[in-house]
């Protein structure tokens, strides 16, 4: 039994692109001063040399507890124990998380904050002796430092928020343009 041949799909002929000068400023026809390239070329490349790495939502609650644990050793350690420079530390890796996490697990950005804050306060948590005063020391440093808690899950959900909503917003742009 005979079978058609089938056609070779023949590669695109397009001309290739002119060369761009290094730096990526193309020079005028006139033999002027080269125009300097356009603000969208520009910004692609600070994107491009920015860290874009995608945590899963185990991996950003496991990123954001162990960012917080160290935290907490360098307070202990440079500022004596100092739960306000734990509070500060918390504020900007609350927001990589939230910032790192893959858009599919954005929710557990703002779940995993307060677990990590409460996982990494144990060395600035001023608890001494056994196993229930170093309880009652993490209690309290929770409770009286509740403020960074909250300020930190605020940031992570904000972020998580404005990023849901860039989503949503790419995903409806081509249903109108169509």
């Amino acid at each position: 039994m005979d079978h058609p041949q089938r056609q070779q799909p023949q590669p695109s002929r397009r001309p290739a692109p002119a060369a761009q000068p290094i730096g990526g400023v193309p020079a005028q026809g006139g033999g002027g001063r080269p125009r300097p390239a356009p603000a969208r070329r520009m910004r692609v490349r600070v994107r491009a040399r920015m860290p874009r790495p995608r945590l899963t939502g185990l991996g950003a609650g496991l990123f954001a507890c162990v960012a917080m644990t160290l935290a907490g050793g360098i307070a202990w350690l440079l500022c004596g124990g100092s739960l306000f420079a734990y509070g500060l530390l918390f504020l900007p890796v609350a927001a990589a998380t939230a910032l790192w996490v893959r858009p599919a697990d954005l929710i557990t950005a703002p779940i995993s904050a307060p677990i990590a804050f409460a996982a990494g306060v144990w060395p600035v948590s001023g608890g001494s002796g056994g196993f229930g005063a170093e309880v009652m020391g993490i209690v309290s440093a929770l409770s009286l430092h509740a403020g960074w808690l909250y300020g930190g899950t605020l940031v992570s959900a904000l972020i998580v928020v404005v990023r849901k909503a860039v989503l949503i917003s790419r995903r409806r742009l081509p249903r109108r343009t169509a």
